[in-house]
């Protein structure tokens, strides 16, 4: 009898020991698969925020809308043409409109004079711009899967305040830029002079 009820006892802590160890596989796995849907949560959550971090427009205007549709978004350029339009929405903020031979807008420059009205380079190209030894800062995104890339050029200043550009670029498209001194110009403001 002895031997029977030893027998029963070994037979009880066996198959005790066996249910804890399956019971604690199965909230380990549990365990596991919970923080697997938190890792493909905060994976999709960062890519939504990578998404919307994009900058896709300027004021309604988007890479690949007719000129017309642009032009009707922005109103009447200062300069009009086939390949760009020119735009002065205040003293500090000038935009430049570029076209392919479709008439599509194919590259969105906007200049922010000493940086006034400017999105938050967060918004535009993510964080960590590059500084230069100049002092002004830079960063360029490559999107390739949306077709464009964007970039934020902050400049020093210097003797004359600071620009920010934001250009949004088809990929492919270029375009010729307008200088700092005839945006001034279109602007009314005084030329810059060299400095020495």
């Amino acid at each position: 009898m002895r031997d029977s009820k030893d027998s029963f006892q070994s037979r009880v802590m066996k198959f005790s020991y066996l249910a804890l160890c399956g019971l604690l596989a199965m909230l380990w796995g549990a365990n596991a698969n919970a923080q697997n849907q938190t890792d493909k949560v905060k994976s999709v959550k960062a890519r939504t925020e990578e998404v919307q971090l994009l900058y896709r427009e300027y004021r309604g205007v988007r890479l690949g809308m007719t000129a017309e549709e642009a032009r009707a978004k922005l109103g009447d350029p200062v300069l009009k043409g086939d390949d760009q339009d020119f735009y002065v929405f205040s003293p500090n903020e000038t935009a430049q409109i570029a076209y392919n031979a479709a008439h599509k807008v194919i590259i969105i420059s906007t200049d922010y004079t000493g940086g006034v009205g400017a999105p938050d380079y967060k918004t535009v190209v993510g964080a960590d711009l590059q500084e230069r030894p100049d002092g002004s800062m830079y960063k360029m995104v490559h999107h390739e899967k949306e077709g464009f890339w964007v970039s934020y050029n902050k400049s020093a200043g210097g003797h004359a305040p600071g620009i920010v550009e934001v250009t949004a670029n088809h990929l492919g498209g270029t375009f010729k830029s307008i200088n700092v001194d005839n945006m001034r110009s279109l602007r009314g403001e005084p030329v810059s002079k060299k400095c020495a």
